[in-house]
């Protein structure tokens, strides 16, 4: 296989774009990256979408986003694997330029959830789990959380208040970070205090749904153009694994057996340990997903998860910096489109480009997006060259 590397990144702020479409949208993101990477057109277009055709009414996003982009007679096409669609359009992207069936591929995640309000966005991000079985009865994603995190405190006795500390580090570099819905550090005492949204899990456990769009632009290393005014960033490892969808057909709920294996395959075929990463952009569509992650990683022994979330070591200057740049709490949850902003801001941080939120040294990243109940896990390892 070829090498593969980001030459060029584009994002939209995550927030609620009332005034803006779906295409509009993708295409601020997909013409930022193109710029970056000196102005080189793609030959493909992979697209990470869940809601589109559900809040949007627009299927066949191949074809509108390219032909609004001026993409016009390249493949495009859209993967949907619900929140991990953008991590699962990345691993497309990786696999065609690496094959070599491409040089250059354009990866863009988005997601318009203010095309609807109100009880019906609920009910179409419910359609990631299984419908005959849990949607249908009205468990809604965030009762499975909740049905997660209180298996959890039943099984390993945590203080209730660690859950926190993952929106105290989200928000606190959310508060740096332009992009980001809320920029706005928090303090212990607001955390304990938020409604409770479904028992045990309260507002400031769970991401919230937004509007943004993100794109990496992939080509093969030997292809990549000269002249650009920053680091390429290799994609050494990729990987989408899934377990069975609904949580009640697993051995152990809370085994995240997908996240384990995603990381683990993605690592190997970078050559290197979990624990060689310097950062890590985890998924923290609950705060629940985030904790279950990192053990499943191997960066924490089951049952204490929470353990390594309050000792401090998740902090920009932790051991293991994760949620750099806000992660799903604070820069927000654009569901489909959260895999690319992971790659995007993991790129920003081997670029040295992070600013405030910069971890210092940053050399290799490992980002991880799930889909339902870490359903689906898309896991890739990023390396500055």
């Amino acid at each position: 296989m070829r090498d593969v590397v980001i030459a060029g990144i584009g994002q939209t702020p995550v927030g609620e774009h009332w005034d803006i479409s779906l295409r509009s949208l993708a295409a601020k993101a997909m013409l930022a990256a193109i710029k970056d990477a000196g102005g080189v057109k793609p030959q493909a277009l992979y697209i990470g979408n869940f809601l589109g055709p559900t809040l949007s009414h627009q299927e066949n996003l191949g074809a509108l986003l390219a032909d609004n982009a001026g993409l016009t007679g390249i493949e495009a096409f859209t993967v949907e694997a619900a929140g991990a669609s953008g991590g699962a359009a990345l691993r497309v992207g990786f696999n065609a330029v690496a094959s070599g069936f491409v040089d250059t591929a354009l990866v863009v995640g988005v997601e318009k959830v203010t095309d609807m309000v109100g009880p019906e966005v609920e009910a179409a991000a419910a359609l990631s789990t299984d419908y005959d079985y849990e949607a249908m009865t009205g468990l809604t994603a965030p009762a499975q959380a909740a049905l997660l995190m209180q298996r959890y405190l039943h099984e390993f006795n945590p203080p209730r208040e660690a859950f926190g500390e993952f929106a105290l580090v989200a928000h606190a570099n959310g508060a740096n970070n332009p992009n980001a819905f809320f920029r706005k550090a928090i303090r212990k005492e607001l955390y304990a205090g938020a409604e409770v949204i479904s028992d045990p899990l309260n507002l400031f456990d769970m991401g919230p749904y937004a509007d943004g769009a993100a794109a990496v632009l992939l080509t093969a290393r030997d292809k990549a153009p000269s002249g650009l005014d920053h680091p390429l960033v290799r994609v050494s490892g990729s990987s989408v694994v899934i377990d069975t969808l609904a949580l009640h057909d697993r051995p152990d709920p809370l085994a995240f057996d997908a996240a384990r294996l995603s990381v683990e395959r993605a690592c190997r075929q970078a050559g290197i340990l979990p624990a060689d990463v310097d950062l890590f952009e985890v998924c923290d569509a609950f705060s629940i997903y985030a904790l279950l992650s990192l053990e499943a990683a191997g960066f924490a022994k089951r049952g204490e998860g929470w353990k390594l979330a309050q000792s401090g070591d998740l902090t920009i200057s932790g051991k293991l910096p994760v949620l750099t740049m806000g992660g799903c709490k604070a820069r927000g949850n654009p569901i489909a489109a959260v895999g690319v902003y992971q790659a995007v801001e993991a790129t920003l941080q081997l670029r040295g480009q992070a600013g405030a939120n910069q971890v210092k040294d940053a050399r290799r990243a490992l980002i991880q997006c799930l889909g339902g109940p870490g359903s689906t896990a898309a896991a890739h390892v990023l390396e500055r060259l």
